[in-house]
């Protein structure tokens, strides 16, 4: 079972108040959350604190949520991303899936289907860079 505290988590979401509570759930759950409030604030964060998942609102002004995750797809591609979706936006997250979202969940979700999307998200991220070093310990020369 992977300890939480070893995961570290970005909320991204324009509703201030929602992202600020949903932090503090977090951090009951000893998870190391940090929280922005835009795509692009979520890219400036990034290229400054490497984290392990990213929980990323679709809908945002600016650079909404599937243009940030195309963002972060291409820049960090072992980050894992977890967007948040309105009922009326699952089609949007769908397509966030075939861009490389690890899940969806639906606003507003149980703050423990949250936290076990993430560990499941932090596993499989583990499971890359495992196989990464892997390999480049195994290359020749």
């Amino acid at each position: 079972m992977t300890q939480l505290e070893e995961v570290s988590v970005l909320l991204v979401d324009d509703e201030v108040e929602f992202v600020d509570t949903l932090a503090k759930r977090m951090k009951k759950r000893k998870l190391k959350t940090s929280s922005v409030n835009s795509g692009e604030d979520a890219l400036e964060f990034l290229d400054k604190h490497p984290m392990d998942v990213v929980v990323l609102d679709v809908k945002m002004p600016g650079i909404d949520g599937i243009q940030t995750l195309r963002e972060i797809k291409q820049q960090y591609p072992l980050v894992e991303v977890i967007m948040l979706t309105g009922h009326a936006n699952v089609e949007v997250a769908i397509q966030g899936m075939e861009i490389g979202a690890f899940d969806y969940l639906m606003k507003p979700m149980a703050i423990d289907d949250l936290v076990y999307k993430i560990q499941d998200a932090y596993k499989k991220k583990s499971i890359h860079e495992e196989k990464i070093k892997e390999r480049l310990q195994n290359s020749p020369g």
